[in-house]
C-alpha cells in the first residue's frame, strides 16, 4: 500500500491505496505544535478503520511508501520562528539582504517598510577576497575573516550559517574554503553554501534563496528526524519521500540539506493531480484551485503544471525552480473584520484548526468563513467531517452579528452573505494573477476544485471569471495527497552560461549539461531510480540584448543534441510572444543565455484510477432530503435537495440549484449550474446551456 500525508495548517490529510482494494482518504486536525502527532494519529485512525480493525504497527508494515507535504519550513518562514542565522558574505556587500533590488515594491506608499532580513546585520560578517565575473581572484580570500565571524556566531549561539560570495558562480573556490573552516568549527552548525544550492547569476536572489535555506533548514532537520523516528517506532521500514516545490519528490537526505525546496511542499500536489481528472473530460491543461481551512491557493497547469524559477515568500526571494502557485489568505477559517475605512475584508487572519471557527465550539470568538456558509446553508451542522463535528449554528449567527451586522448596519444573513462574496472575490483574484498576468485566458481552462471548503465557494468564483466548466473529484478535499502519489523523484540545477545564442560555444555549453546530468542521473540511482527510469529535460533561460529579465523555456530536445541555436531561438521568440503578446524574431533583435538548467527526473509508479460503469442519469436514490441554502445570484434563500455524493454515480445528472454532501466535503452548485458525475466520479459543473462542454463519445468519455 502506498499513502499520501499532506500536512496543512487545520487539516491534516491522508490517501491510502492498495491492490485490489478501494482508495481511502481521510482527515483529522493538524497538531501545530508538533505536526508528526497528527500523522501518527491518523494512521491509526486508519488502521482501526480497516476490516478487520488491524494494529497501528500492522498497518504500517503493509505501508510500502509514504509521500509526505508539510507546511514546517512555511510556517517557520511566515512566523519568523526559524534558526537563529549568522552570514558569511563578500566585504562590503553584508547589506545585500535589505538593500535587496534597490527598488522599493509600493513606489507610491508613503507608509512602505521594508522587509526585516532573516539574519541581523551584527551577524552578517563581511570576509576580504574578491573574485571578477568570470571567477578570476582578484583577492584571495582572508580566513582570518572567516574565523572570526565563526567566533562571533558560536559566542551568540547561531544554530545555522549561510555562505555566499560575489561572482562565487563562475568559480566555488572561495565559498568551498570558508565552508571547510565553518564545518571544521562550528560542527554543529547547518551550513548553506550559495554554489551548492544555487549556483547562478544574480547576487541578491543568490543571497537571498541561501540564506531562507539556513533558517528554515534546522526545523526541518528536526521536524523529519522526530517523524522517522516516531515511525519507527510504529514499525514502518518502507520508503518515505518528501514533496518539494516543483511537484516531485526527494528522500529525506535530500531534503534536509535543501530545506528551501519544501517551501510550497503542500500545495504542490494539487497541480499535478489536478491534470488527471481533467484528462477525465478530454482536457490537456486546467486551472487547479486548493482552497483549505487556512490558505487559498491557485495553479495553472498545460499539459504539466506551470513552473517558474523565482518566487516570493512573505516578501522574501526564492529563486529555485517551483510550481507557479500563487497564496493568499483566504479558507475556511479566515476571520471577517472591518477596517479603519468601515470596509467589510476576510482574512488573512485566520482561526486555524485551534480555536477555529466559532461554531466549533472550542473557544473562537471571532467570525470565520466556516461560520458564514453554516449561516447561509452550505453546511449541515449535523453531517460536518461524517458527524464527527457538530457545529453550533447559533453561535455562529451571533458572532456574524456582533462584529459584523450591527457594526455595518446588515442583517445577519447579509453580513454572512458579504462575508461569503468577498471571500469569493478574492480568490477569483488570486486565479487572475496565476492567468491573465501571465498571458492566459481563465475561461478557457476547465476549474479543478480541491480543498474542503472550495467547492462551496467554486461557482461564485467562475461566476467572476466566465469559467464555464468546474470539476470537482470525488477525492477534492485531499487533493494534495493524492497529487503526492504522482510526483516523480526530481532534482533541478541550474548554471549560468552568459553568451549570444548565435554563437555560442557548444564544446564548453554541451559538457556544462552533461556535468549536470550526470550528477542527476548519480543522486536518482542512490534513491533506487534505474537508468531506464531517468529522463532529463533541458532548459535555457534566455533574454533579448539589452534586456534585464530574461524567459525560461524547454528546448526541444533535438536542438540542444544537434546544436541548433537557431530552433533554440525560434523556441525563445515563442515563449516570449506567449509571456508579453510579442517578439522581436522579425526584427533580428540579438538572443542572449544567461542560464542553462537541467531537470532529472526518476519516474515513479503512479496510481491507477478505475472508470466506473456508466449509471442511469436519475439521481433520485442519491436523495437525503431538502434544505433551505442561500443562492447568491438571486439574493435570498431557496428550498434546494440535498445529495449524497457517495451515492452518486457515473452518469447520474443533476440540476442546480442544489447541495451534495461528502464525509469530507460539501458541494453548492449554484443556480447558473448543472452537474453530471463522469467516470472517475468527479463532480463535473457546467454552465446552463453548456451541455456541449461534456457531450459524450461512444466510450464514454467526453468528447
Amino acid at each position: 500500500m502506498k499513502i499520501g500525508i499532506d500536512v496543512g495548517g487545520t487539516f491534516t490529510d491522508f490517501f491510502l491505496i492498495g491492490e485490489g482494494a478501494p482508495a481511502r482518504i481521510h482527515k483529522c486536525l493538524s497538531t501545530p505544535s508538533d505536526p508528526s502527532i497528527a500523522v501518527i494519529q491518523g494512521l491509526e485512525e486508519l488502521a482501526a478503520g480497516m476490516e478487520p480493525a488491524i494494529s497501528l504497527s500492522e498497518f504500517a508494515a503493509m505501508l510500502d511508501t509514504i509521500v509526505h507535504g508539510t507546511t514546517v519550513t512555511t510556517n517557520a518562514t511566515l512566523t519568523r520562528t526559524g534558526a537563529k542565522s549568522g552570514l558569511i558574505t563578500t566585504k562590503g556587500l553584508r547589506d545585500a539582504l535589505e538593500m535587496r533590488r534597490g527598488i522599493r515594491e509600493e513606489q507610491y506608499n508613503n507608509r512602505y517598510t521594508n522587509v526585516e532580513p532573516l539574519v541581523p546585520r551584527y551577524l552578517r560578517i563581511g570576509a576580504g577576497g574578491r573574485l571578477d565575473r568570470n571567477g578570476g581572484e582578484i583577492d584571495a580570500l582572508d580566513l582570518d575573516d572567516v574565523r572570526s565571524a565563526i567566533e562571533l556566531f558560536k559566542e551568540e549561539g547561531v544554530e545555522a550559517v549561510s555562505i555566499c560570495f560575489m561572482n562565487a558562480f563562475a568559480n566555488p573556490g572561495h565559498e568551498q574554503a570558508a565552508a571547510e573552516l565553518v564545518r571544521e568549527e562550528l560542527p554543529g552548525a547547518y551550513l548553506t553554501v550559495s554554489t551548492d544550492l544555487l549556483p547562478s547569476i544574480r547576487f541578491y536572489e543568490r543571497i537571498s534563496t541561501t540564506a531562507l535555506n539556513s533558517y528554515v533548514g534546522p526545523k526541518l532537520s528536526r521536524y523529519l528526524d522526530q517523524l522517522l523516528a516516531r515511525l519507527k517506532e510504529i514499525d514502518f521500514s518502507g520508503v518515505f519521500l518528501v514533496m518539494q516545490s516543483n511537484g516531485g519528490v526527494m528522500s529525506p537526505e535530500v531534503a534536509r540539506d535543501n530545506a528551501a525546496l519544501t517551501l510550497l511542499s503542500g500545495p504542490a500536489g494539487g497541480p499535478v493531480a489536478g491534470l488527471v481528472y481533467a484528462q477525465a473530460m478530454n482536457q490537456n491543461k486546467c486551472i487547479t484551485i486548493d482552497m483549505g481551512g487556512t490558505s487559498f491557493e491557485a495553479a495553472l497547469v498545460v499539459d504539466g503544471p506551470v513552473m517558474v524559477n523565482e518566487g516570493e515568500i512573505d516578501r522574501l526571494r526564492i529563486a529555485l525552480p517551483m510550481l507557479g502557485i500563487h497564496t493568499i489568505g483566504a479558507g475556511g477559517g479566515s476571520i471577517g473584520w472591518i477596517d479603519a475605512g468601515g470596509l467589510l475584508r476576510m482574512g488573512p487572519q485566520s482561526a486555524g484548526a485551534d480555536p477555529g471557527p466559532v461554531s466549533y465550539g472550542k473557544g473562537g470568538e471571532l467570525p470565520a468563513c466556516t461560520d458564514a456558509n453554516l449561516v447561509l446553508g452550505y453546511l449541515n451542522p449535523d453531517f460536518f467531517a461524517g458527524g464527527q463535528i457538530k457545529l453550533d449554528v447559533d453561535a455562529a449567527r451571533k458572532a456574524i452579528d456582533t462584529h459584523i451586522g450591527k457594526p455595518l448596519g446588515l442583517s445577519t444573513i447579509d453580513a454572512a452573505a458579504g462575508m461569503y462574496r468577498i471571500a469569493c472575490t478574492n480568490m477569483a483574484q488570486g486565479v487572475r494573477e496565476i492567468t491573465i498576468k501571465r498571458g492566459s485566458d481563465p475561461r478557457e481552462f476547465p476549474l479543478v476544485v480541491a480543498g474542503g471548503a472550495g467547492p462551496i465557494h467554486s461557482c461564485l468564483i467562475c461566476n467572476e471569471l466566465e469559467i464555464p466548466l468546474q470539476i470537482v473529484p470525488r477525492e477534492s478535499s485531499i487533493l494534495c495527497a493524492v497529487g503526492m502519489l504522482m510526483g516523480d523523484l526530481k532534482h533541478d540545477f541550474v548554471r549560468t552560461f552568459v553568451s549570444p545564442l548565435a554563437d555560442a560555444d557548444w564544446s564548453k555549453l554541451t559538457p556544462l549539461i552533461d556535468d549536470m546530468k550526470n550528477e542527476g542521473g548519480r543522486l536518482l540511482a542512490e534513491e533506487g531510480i534505474p537508468k531506464a527510469h531517468q529522463d532529463f529535460h533541458v532548459k535555457f533561460d534566455c533574454r533579448y540584448l539589452k534586456q534585464y529579465h530574461e524567459v525560461s523555456f524547454q528546448t526541444p530536445g533535438d536542438a540542444v543534441r544537434s546544436e541548433d541555436s537557431g530552433a533554440i531561438a525560434t523556441a525563445f521568440h515563442g515563449e516570449h510572444n506567449r509571456l508579453y503578446g510579442y517578439s522581436l524574431e522579425e526584427q533580428a533583435v540579438p538572443v542572449e543565455i544567461i542560464n542553462v538548467r537541467v531537470q532529472a527526473v526518476g519516474v515513479t509508479e503512479k496510481p491507477a484510477f478505475e472508470e466506473a460503469p456508466r449509471a442511469e442519469a436519475d439521481p433520485s436514490a442519491a436523495l437525503k432530503g431538502m434544505r433551505d441554502v442561500y443562492i447568491p445570484e438571486d439574493n435570498e434563500f431557496a428550498e434546494v435537495p440535498v445529495y449524497d455524493g457517495h451515492a452518486l454515480a457515473h452518469g447520474h445528472q443533476i440540476t442546480g440549484p442544489e447541495m451534495i454532501e461528502e464525509v469530507t466535503t460539501a458541494i453548492f452548485v449554484s443556480s447558473s449550474f448543472d452537474c453530471m458525475v463522469d467516470a472517475l466520479g468527479s463532480f463535473v459543473l457546467y454552465r446552463k446551456g453548456r451541455e456541449d462542454l461534456i457531450a459524450k463519445d461512444t466510450t464514454g468519455k467526453a468528447s
